[in-house]
Order: C-alpha cells, then structure tokens, then sequence
C-alpha cells in the first residue's frame, strides 16, 4: 500500500467515525470542502479539509492524491470522482441481501420488508434535501448503483 492508498484508508475511517459513510454524508463533507464553491476540490481545498481532520499532508501529498482519484484529467475532484475514490470496497452481496439492503433503506425503524408510500415519500424528502444540483445527484445515483 504506497502513501496514497494509506491517505485514502485513513480518510474512509475518518469519515465513517463522524457519521459520513453514506452517499448523502460524503456530499455534505465534499461541498464542506469545497470552500470556493466550484463543485470541484483542488488540492488546496483538500489539503485543507484533511488537515481538519487530523490527515496532515503536505502540498505534494494532497496533489498525488487528486491526481490518483482524479478520473477526467481536469485537475480537480468533482463530487462523483470524490465519492468513487471514497466507495468502501465490499465482498459481493447475494441478490437476498441486494433486495433486503434495498428495501431496509427505505423502511421505517420496523424492518419488514415492505415500503410503504409514506416510508418511501420520507426516504426521498430526506435525499432530496441534501442534494443542492442536479449535477449532484446524477453523481449520486451513478456511483450508488455503479453507472
């Protein structure tokens, strides 16, 4: 593992122990980094973000690092690049699990295995009032559903 992939691991774990593990959760600590408002990181604003979190790099660190998640050579990180670089890897999942994870994702605190319509209309109030663009969450449903 080179110094990158430490960076990224120590990253993940940091934004899984303030609550960040979901797609909505990485958003919102993107747009917090993304201090310039240009819905894209350099490695400025990420240097910085990381800093805050106790992940202390140095300008060429947080440039390997833009550098290996960055997908499209612009030089920057958009929020899907971000969010892919970000993805925990998992092992595969049953198509049981794929269907139960789905539906637990929209159900109420009691897991039954059925969505209501007022479970889904609170499942999607709640994303759509973390998603400020649509550019956003077309990055979202890409990553989520591996587009």
């Amino acid at each position: 593992m080179d110094a990158v992939d430490a960076t990224v691991e120590k990253l993940r774990a940091q934004c899984l122990s303030r609550g960040a593990s979901g797609i909505q959760g990485l958003a919102r600590f993107f747009r917090r980094l993304d201090r310039d408002r240009s819905r894209s990181l350099d490695a400025r604003e990420l240097q910085g973000g990381l800093a805050e979190l106790g992940l202390a790099l140095d300008m060429a660190e947080a440039e390997g690092v833009c550098k290996r998640w960055d997908r499209d050579g612009s030089g920057t990180l958009d929020l899907e690049e971000f969010l892919r670089a970000l993805r925990v890897r998992s092992r595969q999942w049953t198509e049981e699990e794929v269907l139960r994870r789905f539906l637990d994702s929209f159900d109420s605190s009691e897991k039954d295995g059925q969505v209501t319509l007022a479970e889904f209309q609170d499942y999607y109030s709640g994303v759509s009032a973390s998603v400020e663009t649509d550019e956003e969450f077309v990055a979202m449903m890409t990553n989520a559903w591996q587009l």
